[in-house]
């Protein structure tokens, strides 16, 4: 509530009531002091952490927003497979991305094939939940990948994902540091059966957790169709009944070029865009990198507040993989730019630079 204004006579008839107390008491000159400047009071300590800066996120209009509605850019980087690379998601690791990067957000990538979730669901989910605790700890962002990949109809891990995102929103409800994105990359399939994977799951995360984003992948490995002779279209006229949700876009700067780029603006102008995976090489996150397309890519993020995580946080063999192969097996270093292979000095940099201020 504000204070009413203060009567200036009044304020002058208490200070010279005062002073004359003062004098009488011998602990004040008979004569005022001259005026000096005020003194302002002490700023508030700046936040820490990008959670303490901007806390519970939500989904206002085209705009992922901060706890006082501001629209902010997360950055950062993915994991890559949990049953693959788990070592590389260490307490050193953390807190180079967190420190030296001064990331914002972690996604925490569990594939459900391929050795993953559906081999070993208790451990999977355990591997999870520490690493969302140590990524909280460090007061980052935790994107909940759950990477369906292969095959590509969502539907085929439909009760898997309720197990699996019944007992995270249970156990992580009262964080405010988490988004959970349901569906990787689908492909093969219509964007109406997508939707209709995302509105029977939607439902059990917000029975237990009302107030978390949800990503929802898109057609055509989450490039809104692009990649299957579609466009972002198709989502305008059919979007997702549910609040608090964004839609997620993949890209690889060498292999998507023009129609993807674009596909990603007028995306942008019309729904809540999330790029929850790029790389800087080819499709399979090999061979050259196109540094020239993926600043294009970065600057158009920027411009319309677009999130973006960057694949992948591991020592893999391939260029999109940031730091050089025997890394995390060695436990380190993890920080400065002597462990990283070019695409994660690149990247690194550009998760470093300040929010509204992009690389050029």
């Amino acid at each position: 509530m504000r204070p009413a204004p203060f009567s200036l006579r009044a304020l002058r008839t208490a200070a010279a009531a005062a002073l004359a107390l003062l004098i009488g008491l011998g602990v004040a000159p008979t004569a005022p002091a001259a005026p000096g400047p005020t003194t302002p009071a002490p700023a508030a300590p700046a936040a820490s952490t990008p959670v303490e800066a901007n806390g519970q996120l939500t989904v206002c209009g085209t705009k992922l927003c901060n706890r006082h509605g501001k629209p902010i850019q997360l950055r950062g980087m993915s994991t890559h497979g949990l049953q693959w690379y788990s070592q590389c998601v260490t307490s050193g690791s953390l807190n180079a991305l967190a420190g030296d990067w001064r990331a914002d957000v972690l996604r925490v990538s569990m594939y459900i094939q391929e050795g993953g979730y559906e081999a070993d669901p208790r451990r999977f989910t355990d591997l999870v939940h520490s690493a969302i605790e140590q990524a909280t700890a460090r007061g980052l962002y935790v994107i909940v990948d759950w990477h369906m990949l292969s095959p590509g109809d969502p539907h085929h891990n439909l009760a898997r994902a309720r197990t699996f995102f019944t007992e995270i929103a249970q156990r992580h409800n009262g964080k405010t540091n988490l988004l959970y994105e349901i569906a990787n990359e689908p492909s093969g399939v219509s964007w109406a059966r997508i939707k209709d994977y995302a509105e029977q799951l939607l439902p059990v995360i917000r029975r237990h957790d009302p107030e978390t984003p949800v990503l929802v992948g898109t057609r055509a490995w989450s490039s809104f169709g692009v990649s299957e002779g579609a466009d972002e279209t198709e989502v305008v006229r059919n979007p997702v009944n549910a609040a608090n949700i964004m839609y997620t876009f993949h890209f690889y700067a060498a292999s998507h070029r023009e129609e993807y780029l674009n596909t990603l603006a007028r995306a942008a102008d019309r729904l809540p865009v999330f790029v929850t995976e790029f790389g800087t090489q080819n499709y399979a996150g090999e061979d050259a990198n196109d540094f020239a397309m993926s600043q294009r890519y970065l600057d158009l993020m920027a411009s319309r507040k677009i999130g973006w995580v960057n694949w992948n946080f591991s020592d893999d063999h391939r260029s999109g993989a940031v730091f050089k192969p025997g890394t995390c097996a060695a436990n380190g270093p993890w920080s400065g730019t002597g462990p990283l292979k070019p695409a994660g000095v690149w990247i690194r940099e550009r998760v470093r630079t300040p929010d509204d201020f992009p690389a050029g």
